[in-house]
């Protein structure tokens, strides 16, 4: 461009010349105006072409970018698209297993309600008869009540015992035989009997050495007479010795000492049945 407009410019000059036509300096000085303009006009058209090749260079670039941008979402989406078709697949064998295992452990729940339901006919049935049986001995010490699903058979030591002793005394007798006649046709049923003193200490008892003694001795004569004399069936008795640790009342009074010192014969259904259901 810079070279087309010199030559014109030559071309003019020498017209000029040839045809003997003096420039005048205001004329001189016009074209020289024009071929600035032609130059400034020519350098700015050459940075706009700059700049403009720069422009497409970095759309390019861009492009490039966007295009391999968009090639990695579709395989995102397609890799999606069969996690999500693995998963539906999935989830409704899952859901089939989960609603199965629900059905199944729905019928173990009502069986097991139904079972403790059982369980609790037959204590409150057991209960009373006991109280029938017991009636006469309740004024001498004797209580019958349930707790925590368990019968209790609470006997007082001066209803079963001398002072200080672990013979059991003829009334003692008396009342558990009548008791063991019950026992004896409630086949299901576990037998624990546990003795329990007061506070105070032992003193000149001989081999009886303290309270943990006492209440483990008065436990193993309730156990003998009831098997050995009334003949309940060994395998269903446990004695345990409790000593002071499981008072009713407080020790800090006579009534309170006469009530913790007693023989607690702990009737509890065989749960069997039960333990087998919730381990499957």
């Amino acid at each position: 461009m810079k070279k087309i407009i010199l030559f014109l410019f030559a071309v003019l000059f020498a017209s000029a010349f040839s045809s003997c036509v003096v420039l005048s300096t205001k004329k001189y000085k016009s074209l020289l105006s024009k071929q600035d303009s032609l130059d400034r006009g020519w350098t700015a058209s050459q940075e706009k072409n700059a700049s403009l090749e720069q422009l497409i260079a970095r759309l390019r670039r861009d492009t490039t970018g966007l295009s391999s941008a968009l090639a990695d979402l579709k395989d995102q989406y397609a890799k999606m698209g069969n996690d999500y078709s693995k998963l539906k697949t999935n989830s409704s064998s899952e859901i089939d297993k989960l609603s199965s295992d629900l059905k199944k452990r729905e019928q173990r729940l009502k069986e097991v309600e139904e079972i403790l339901r059982k369980r609790d006919e037959a204590t409150n049935q057991l209960k009373e008869k006991l109280q029938q049986a017991l009636l006469g001995f309740t004024k001498s010490g004797l209580s019958v009540d349930i707790r925590n699903g368990k019968v209790y058979v609470s006997l007082t030591d001066k209803l079963l015992f001398p002072s200080g002793s672990i013979i059991i005394d003829e009334k003692g007798k008396q009342a558990l035989s009548q008791l063991a006649d019950v026992l004896k046709q409630q086949p299901e049923i576990n037998i624990a009997v546990e003795g329990h003193t007061d506070s105070q200490k032992i003193t000149n008892l001989g081999q009886i050495k303290d309270n943990w003694d006492l209440s483990v001795l008065r436990a193993t004569s309730v156990v003998r007479f009831l098997t050995d004399v009334s003949k309940v069936e060994s395998v269903r008795m446990t004695a345990t010795g409790k000593g002071e640790f499981q008072p009713l009342d407080s020790n800090s009074s006579a009534d309170g000492r006469s009530r913790n010192r007693r023989i607690e014969i702990v009737l509890s259904p065989k749960l069997d049945e039960l333990y087998d259901l919730i381990k499957q």
